[in-house]
């Protein structure tokens, strides 16, 4: 498994994997994370363009696992409610972890990815936030280190759990 910036090549196994996590998220009672189609193709694609996704592929480079990444203060993450931040230092944050659930051990390549970005850039933080009835991230998410922080929301004003990973 390698992991590499997503190209407009990948739409389509993009829109294939944020489907089969739909599915999955709603099999395991999370059916509204992104019940309602997100990420949508436009929302993929735009990261895409912004050079924010990543893939996971195999050996015959066909993608099987995608996230984003971003280095610039997320907007969303400047309130945080029933909780704090372990530090206001600067972050790399992950977003979208998705999988189309064909290969094992997705987030520990996620976090690496991550790891290494955010050294090569000088940032000793990670942030992440998910879904409070996605369970499976909730455990994975633990289970990597990060310390829950509190309560964030998204644009739209959903709720989110909120994670910090001091590097």
């Amino acid at each position: 498994m390698q992991i590499r910036i997503a190209t407009s090549e990948d739409l389509d196994d993009l829109v294939r994997i944020y489907a089969a996590a739909r599915r999955y998220m709603a099999e395991h009672g999370n059916p509204h994370q992104w019940g309602d189609g997100r990420p949508s193709p436009e929302e993929i694609a735009n990261s895409v363009e912004e050079g924010a996704c990543r893939v996971g592929v195999d050996e015959d480079d066909r993608a099987h696992f995608s996230f984003t990444i971003y280095s610039e203060e997320d907007p969303t993450y400047q309130q945080i409610y029933d909780g704090a931040w372990l530090n206001d230092e600067p972050y790399v944050t992950i977003h979208r972890v998705a999988s189309d659930g064909t290969m094992r051990g997705v987030f520990s390549s996620v976090l690496a990815r991550a790891k290494d970005e955010a050294g090569k850039l000088g940032i000793h933080n990670l942030r992440i936030d998910t879904h409070n009835d996605n369970l499976t991230m909730q455990h994975v998410v633990a289970k990597a280190g990060f310390s829950y922080c509190g309560i964030i929301h998204l644009k739209d004003g959903d709720p989110r759990l909120a994670y910090q990973l001091v590097l």
